[in-house]
């Protein structure tokens, strides 16, 4: 893929965050771009913020109901006849808990969105995308959390990450293997602290998949909160601009690159340390939530 002037981009996860600049991006760079979100509202908004610079519209999404990533491909190719870059945003997480501190709705809730809302997207789209025979590319948003170097508080996070590298690492080789013109990439939000609407997505969670007991006091934080919290502590973290982490990443999906990440170079020490210590026998993962 040259350029994506003219070309069709799908976006889940779309109305706030990564998905938003993403949108942006494809925006300015002359697609047409269609966003998916569970949030209504928002979705809305964002699409009146947008719609001066492209062509953009919105679909209001679950992507842990197969039927319901079905209806947005549906969308897509009834007003477009054609998905040119599919891109698997859709994210949620939990409080930093220890397993057993866990219930079974979290990992429903978190595994269902991050996991299963990437493998829906992928049966959705990717069968149509091949019958077109044009050029196309999938991009699954995973993070270091997980695909690199999971942090000990975040198992339900960390493990669907890790699961939806894995999964991108099969869908990319199965692609070449059978021949396509599509081509698959994973996106590792990178450069620094991300502000974006991770930090709060319980205002998301379905009343079906509710905690019976309230979290640990402590166990969750907004950006703000740790961003004070880690000031207290002496150290100025870097913040992530969101617009040029998605500059990259179309640059990334141009280039052909698998790995989309803003200093990835510095993953290759961090992936040597793990593998070393797996091959003595130890827990890669040091003590420690952060």
């Amino acid at each position: 893929m040259k350029d994506f002037k003219g070309r069709v981009a799908v976006v889940t996860g779309g109305a706030s965050g990564i998905g938003k600049a993403l949108a942006k991006a494809f925006l300015g760079a002359g697609a047409r771009v269609v966003i998916a979100d569970v949030e209504k509202d928002a979705l809305a908004a964002t699409c009146e913020e947008l719609g001066k610079g492209g062509e953009i519209s919105s679909v209001v999404v679950d992507v842990r109901v197969p039927a319901s990533v079905s209806a947005l491909a549906d969308e897509v190719y009834d007003r477009h006849g054609a998905c040119h870059v599919l891109i698997n945003n859709a994210g949620v997480g939990v409080a930093n808990l220890n397993v057993w501190e866990t219930e079974p709705t979290d990992w429903q809730w978190v595994h269902g969105v991050n996991v299963l809302g990437v493998v829906h997207g992928i049966q959705s789209f990717v069968p149509r995308m091949l019958a077109s025979g044009e050029e196309g590319h999938v991009v699954n948003t995973s993070s270091g959390d997980g695909g690199i170097s999971p942090l000990a508080g975040q198992s339900v996070y960390a493990s669907s990450k890790a699961a939806v590298s894995i999964l991108t690492e099969c869908l990319a080789a199965q692609l070449v293997a059978e021949k396509t013109k599509l081509r698959a990439s994973i996106l590792y939000p990178s450069g620094g602290l991300l502000k974006t609407g991770i930090w709060t997505t319980k205002r998301n969670r379905p009343s079906e998949l509710s905690r019976e007991k309230p979290v640990p006091a402590g166990s969750e934080t907004t950006f703000e909160e740790f961003m004070g919290w880690m000031k207290q502590q002496g150290m100025d973290l870097p913040v992530q601009d969101l617009d040029e982490l998605a500059r990259h990443a179309l640059e990334g999906i141009l280039k052909g690159d698998f790995v989309i990440m803003i200093g990835r170079e510095q993953m290759e020490a961090q992936l040597v340390a793990r593998a070393k210590k797996l091959a003595k026998g130890e827990c890669p993962i040091g003590v420690g939530w952060h």
